[in-house]
């Protein structure tokens, strides 16, 4: 582990042999970043070109289908993911369980700006029910053709909750 992140950790509670216990690898913080999306607040939403494109591509042969698909989340910083834990750290969520959840500094797919938390209109955003929704059926039996996967499947192996709602580009730059 990089020391910033080892660092950064150990202030947040999060131990070096918590991480190497759950196998959870560290990520590079993406640094040519484009807008793949723009949600409806007016939010820029992140990724790298080739993660970018790809995802256009997948949104737009879903919507060819009749699934509508848009982003939550994408690129997310190192200080950003740290922000997140201390919030919920302060509102006395045990860290475990925020772990459960939350990938730790320098260690979030978000970080390489490959990683998309996806919903569809009418779906409770970043919930487990989004598997239950046309979207998800589709991302399932089409996403693999634009180079993406389900990142966190039930049972991961990272020990983070089922997140049908996470997908990650693993196509080239």
């Amino acid at each position: 582990m990089r020391h910033r992140y080892a660092a950064l950790n150990a202030e947040l509670g999060i131990s070096g042999q918590l991480l190497a216990s759950r196998g959870l690898l560290e990520c590079e913080e993406a640094s040519c970043l484009v807008v793949a999306e723009v949600g409806a607040d007016g939010r820029n939403h992140l990724l790298i070109p080739a993660a970018a494109r790809a995802w256009r591509d997948l949104k737009a042969a879903a919507l060819g289908e009749g699934v509508s698909l848009h982003i939550v989340s994408a690129f997310r910083s190192v200080d950003r993911q740290a922000d997140i834990i201390r919030r919920k750290l302060a509102a006395g969520v045990a860290i475990e369980d925020v772990l459960a959840v939350c990938a730790p500094p320098g260690f979030s797919e978000h970080h390489t700006g490959c990683a998309v938390d996806i919903s569809t209109p009418g779906s409770l955003a970043l919930d487990v029910t989004f598997e239950h929704t046309p979207a998800f059926v589709w991302l399932r039996a089409c996403a693999a053709d634009f180079d993406f996967r389900l990142s966190y499947p039930v049972g991961n192996a990272c020990g983070f909750q089922y997140e049908p709602w996470h997908w990650c580009f693993v196509g080239g730059a």
